[in-house]
């Protein structure tokens, strides 16, 4: 499915991309990712397709907003009937829970539920519309941070069980590497989109690196076999689009930046040495800084730490492996 928007308000933008699957839409707060989902299901103004032009209740979508806006008042099963009518309404509705796993919920309030049963619920409720699209708004928001992988995993399993396309967005990197294709949105407009390994590991702009996690970023300059990075020279092979001489932005995931074990030899190329000048620990990971030729984040899994035993203020080599660093336009 095509998608091509222009809205003026709340929000200014002017966005084309495509929605394969279920394509998450990842950006920053305040770019414009929940006004374009309210232009698409009809609820601000704006101008494109699909469904320009159509009014709220005759487009083909089912639209869970952020806060799910399930009726407290209401069992799970009067939720999800709500939006239908004529004889029958409660055996569609329970249809449709069962459709979701949740018919033993029926008649429990939405108080009653979990964060990932009410998102079900929800689900469930849109699907009784019939829709050709379905509409996310930060699915992850309301979500325990302990549970949010197990629960997102099961949601986006039911959705591609129904095999509708769904749009959702976010800022929130686990769900893009869930996506089956994933589009990139800075203020008002489309940085990147493409299936979500590419993305991830090839992000086109610094704006998109920042947004992915790419923790290190540097302006540099490119040379005929790698790149300067404040005066430091680092050995990689250029893109096609890179010329020696050009400016350029390197950057490297804390996570693949690597400790170079004392007991064994150096790697040939692109070793630091310097200090860590910090390490606390992040969930089952270290987080830590380098200071050394360059200032560095590094995230060293807990096996390694476990092995290496690294205390801040030692000295630490590091290592910048070609394969790991990523230029972008400067």
């Amino acid at each position: 499915m095509e998608v091509h928007y222009r809205v003026r308000w709340p929000v200014r933008l002017e966005v084309g991309f495509q929605v394969r699957g279920f394509t998450v839409l990842l950006g920053k707060s305040g770019v414009g990712k929940t006004t374009l989902l309210r232009a698409l299901a009809g609820l601000v103004p704006g101008e494109g397709r699909p469904y320009g032009g159509l009014p709220p209740e005759r487009r083909p979508v089912g639209y869970l907003p952020q806060d799910l806006a399930l009726f407290p008042h209401m069992t799970a099963w009067e939720n999800v009937a709500f939006p239908l009518k004529g004889p029958g309404r409660r055996a569609k509705a329970l249809a449709l829970l069962a459709r979701v796993g949740l018919e033993a919920h029926a008649h429990k309030r939405p108080s009653q539920l979990s964060g990932g049963q009410r998102q079900r619920v929800a689900l469930a409720r849109a699907l009784a519309r019939e829709p050709e699209l379905l509409l996310l708004d930060e699915p992850t928001s309301a979500l325990d941070p302990l549970t949010k992988g197990q629960v997102l995993g099961e949601l986006v399993g039911l959705i591609r069980r129904e095999g509708l396309p769904a749009l959702a967005v976010s800022h929130d990197p686990l769900l893009a590497g869930m996506a089956d294709w994933l589009v990139v949105m800075g203020q008002g407009v489309i940085l990147q989109e493409g299936l979500p390994a590419e993305v991830l590991s090839s992000p086109a702009r610094v704006e998109v690196a920042r947004l992915l996690g790419y923790e290190n970023l540097f302006p540099a300059q490119a040379l005929a076999e790698g790149v300067e990075v404040a005066g430091v020279r680092l050995r990689l092979a250029l893109p096609p689009w890179a010329r020696p001489g050009e400016r350029v932005w390197l950057g490297v995931r804390a996570a693949e930046v690597i400790v170079v074990r004392p007991e064994r030899p150096p790697p040939p190329e692109n070793v630091l040495e310097g200090v860590l000048e910090s390490l606390h620990p992040e969930g089952l990971a270290y987080r830590g800084v380098f200071r050394g030729p360059l200032e560095l984040q590094i995230l060293l899994p807990r096996h390694i730490q476990e092995r290496l035993h690294l205390r801040a203020g030692q000295g630490l080599r590091v290592v910048l492996k070609p394969r790991y660093l990523h230029l972008m336009p400067g």
